[in-house]
């Protein structure tokens, strides 16, 4: 068999192979391109309880746009998505409702970027609460000022404050900077007193009580008594 066989054999096999390549790249593109967007669809809705409890069937809804990142929700922390810019709605148990989130813009760079340098600019908000009682079957949104540059953005970020409005155009609550020692206390579980006559309380009721502290205690919380329990 000739040489110049063998490469014509050889560049054919290669123009193949390449072909298969682009092929097999695009087909994985699409496939991913689709997963994405089903798993957009399928997280569009945050259910922000544990367990199923029956007011589930009555919940309210908290629309969220991409600059507004949800972390919080009655000291419950939310699940971190693949993108933080997604759009999502919040179910909400009818009743009082603690909103914990965070407003970001992202702004391109105009002037030259060094290697490894990012290509944006990030600007956020300092951690936010939204405090309101929300009506069964009510569809909530956020409302608030959108700055039209960078610089405009920086300006505003201290004094940053977002509304929740109803679906009749009614705000129920504006948003504050986040304490975190305000919301641990507020959500403590009451412990009772110990019996007047000095007695300590039974295991089963201190028991009790110990899960119902834990329940409501933050991550930081629970990783400070772990240690201190194992010391």
């Amino acid at each position: 068999m000739r040489i110049c066989h063998v490469n014509r054999v050889f560049e054919s096999m290669m123009r193949g192979w390449h072909k298969h390549a682009v092929s097999l790249r695009a087909g994985l593109a699409a496939s991913l391109a689709l997963f994405l967007v089903g798993c957009a669809s399928s997280v569009s809705v945050v259910e922000t309880w544990d367990g199923n409890p029956e007011a589930a069937e009555r919940a309210a809804t908290l629309k969220t746009p991409g600059e507004i990142r949800v972390v919080r929700v009655n000291d419950r922390s939310m699940t971190n998505f693949l993108m933080d810019d997604l759009a999502l709605d919040y179910a909400l148990l009818p009743g009082e409702n603690e909103v914990v989130f965070v407003y970001k813009t992202i702004w391109a760079k105009t002037g030259v970027v060094s290697n490894g340098e990012s290509k944006v600019h990030v600007i956020e908000s300092e951690p936010q609460v939204a405090r309101f009682e929300a009506a069964a079957g009510e569809i909530y949104h956020f409302e608030y000022d959108r700055p039209d540059t960078r610089q405009e953005a920086e300006r505003m970020m201290p004094e940053f404050s977002a509304s929740v409005v109803s679906s009749s155009g009614q705000s129920v609550a504006s948003s504050s900077v986040w304490d975190p020692a305000e919301a641990i206390t507020a959500s403590r579980t009451p412990i009772p007193e110990s019996p007047s006559d000095g007695t300590s309380a039974s295991g089963g009721n201190a028991l009790d009580q110990l899960k119902a502290v834990w329940e409501t205690a933050s991550d930081e919380e629970k990783k400070a008594f772990l240690r201190w329990a194992f010391e």
